[in-house]
This record gives C-alpha cells, structure tokens and sequence, in this order.
C-alpha cells in the first residue's frame, strides 16, 4: 500500500545561482583559504562545493530574503494533513552529485523537480515527509544531483498514516579508531552567515520558534552541520577534489545550538563501486551527544586520511 501524497509533483520551479552565491557558500560552511579554488572567482580551477544544490530548494532564483513560512504554506500535499511549517526540522539528507554544477548558472536553464516519496506518521512525536528533488538542466533533460530528504513536523502525529519504512543504518566500524577527524568552532553567528544562502528559517534566527519547540532557543541548521561535514570529508580522503565527490548522507540525530563545536570522525571501509570508496562517519558535539549520525560517503580516495 502506498504512502498519503507519495508520487505528488510540486510544480517544477526555476533555479539559478551567480559566482557571488557560490562564495558565500563556501566561507559559510567553513572552507578555509587553502582551498582557494572554492573561495576565489579568478582561480584556474573555480569550482562550485559539490553539495551547493541542497540549498537551490530554499533560494529558487531569489537575490533578496524571502518570507519562510509563506513559501512553505504555498505548496499543500493532496491527501495528507496540513501541517504547520513553523514547527519542522530536517530529518535526514542524501545527495548524489552527477554532475558538477558551473560557477554560474547564467545562459543555461536549471529548475527544481520536486516530487513526494512518502508521508509517515510517527505517532506523538510528529510526521515525516520524504520527498526526492532533482537539478535538471531544462533543455536538454540532464540531470546533475539528486536529494532525498525528509522533513520532521515535530509533535504533528496521530492522523491515521503508515508508520513508514525502516532506513538503512551506517554504523562506523567497531573498535576502529578514526582515519581521519576534524573539528571546527561554530559562534552566534554561524547560523546568521549560512542563512544567507537562502535557508531563512526564523528558528535559526531568533529563539522564539525554538522556545516554542522545546529546544531552548535558537539552533544552527542542520544542514550547516551537513555541509561542513561534507567539506571535512572530501578535504580529508579526496585532495578536496571536487570531481572525487559523488554521494554523501546523513541523519539529523541532535540540534546544534550556537556556540557548540562539532568534531567529525570519518572511517574508510574498503568498499569501492566504480572507483568511490565509500566512507562512514559520525559527527558530535563538545559534550560528546551526536549531532549528524547514519552518515556515509562515496569518496575516490585520493589521499589516506588525516586530522584537519
């Protein structure tokens, strides 16, 4: 039996992005000056981070802040409750990148497919909404990356929907030290910065929506813990090599509060399909409580590892 609103097509929507939007995004999830080639416009190898496209959702074509909660509200799925967008976090992400994306979108055209997988009730804690998103190129049909997410509407449970399948879990290794780990500082203003990309969320603003929602205040985006995760691993197994990069995954297991510092642990597991090794690792707080778990990459692997 399928899912309340699974195979829903959201109306496909334009998306489009400048060299200053790619900059932006790279110093806002942490790459630092050695790796010029993703902060500096007239480096001969200039090229987009390779998870840019999980924010193209959020940013559309916008130059200017746009109103979060309006734009969700827009787009109803038929068949399942109309949940309130106030209150939803990420629940977990995968992309798999096909192509690399130009510095640029100008002269091309590139739209949003957005389309439901399934609608999941988890009783008293809320609901899930699994949906799959593609970057297409317009004309020709192509295809560059492909996200699957889930959103987590928190307390919006108990309307009579499937439980929803299990997911695959990616433990790291037992008894392994890390190949490699990495650690970075987040401050009150890390949410302010990667806001900027077009993810305006008022929770990661101010702390009225997170008081409302049991978290205290306000929490860094998920998907800022996502990304600099991300730079992490290609940094540390992939010469920060974009063309090395080709999928990546992880669970939103705990929010990130300002302030915190994050440490990633990243293990190889000698499993390569098509020359992509394919890497576990799992991300913490200072306090020791994960923040990013089920986390998994396929990497070529350039270099072996080592502590950032």
């Amino acid at each position: 039996m399928s899912s309340p609103g699974a195979g829903h097509e959201f109306p496909a929507q334009a998306v489009s992005w400048l060299k200053r939007d790619v900059l932006l995004f790279a110093s806002s999830i942490g790459i630092t000056a050695d790796e010029l080639h993703f902060l500096f416009e007239l480096h001969p190898n200039f090229a987009v981070f390779p998870t840019y496209s999980i924010i193209l959702p959020f940013k559309l074509t916008d130059t200017e802040v746009t109103d979060f909660y309006t734009r969700q509200k827009a787009n109803p799925v038929p068949g399942v409750p109309k949940f309130d967008h106030r209150r939803v976090v990420d629940g977990q992400r995968k992309l798999t990148v096909y192509k690399p994306l130009p510095p640029t979108s100008a002269g091309k055209q590139f739209e949003l497919r957005n389309k439901v997988i399934g609608v999941y009730d988890k009783g008293k804690a809320g609901s899930v909404m699994e949906t799959e998103q593609t970057i297409v190129d317009k004309a020709s049909g192509e295809v560059y990356s492909r996200m699957v997410s889930s959103g987590f509407f928190v307390g919006q449970g108990n309307w009579g929907g499937p439980k929803g399948p299990s997911t695959p879990n990616y433990p790291p290794p037992e008894g392994r030290k890390p190949d490699a780990t990495y650690e970075i500082q987040t401050t009150t203003e890390t949410a302010q910065l990667y806001r900027l990309n077009g993810d305006y969320n008022p929770l990661h603003a101010t702390p009225e929506p997170g008081q409302k929602m049991g978290f205290g205040g306000i929490i860094i985006h998920g998907l800022f813990s996502w990304n600099t995760t991300a730079h992490a691993v290609l940094n540390a197994f992939g010469d920060s090599n974009p063309t090395n990069f080709r999928e990546f995954q992880a669970r939103f297991a705990s929010p990130v509060k300002p302030g915190d510092r994050l440490i990633t642990e990243m293990w190889r597991t000698g499993d390569v399909t098509d020359g992509f090794e394919e890497i576990r690792f799992m991300t913490k707080n200072d306090k020791g409580k994960v923040v990013l778990s089920n986390g998994r990459a396929l990497i070529k692997v350039t270099n072996t590892g080592s502590k950032l």
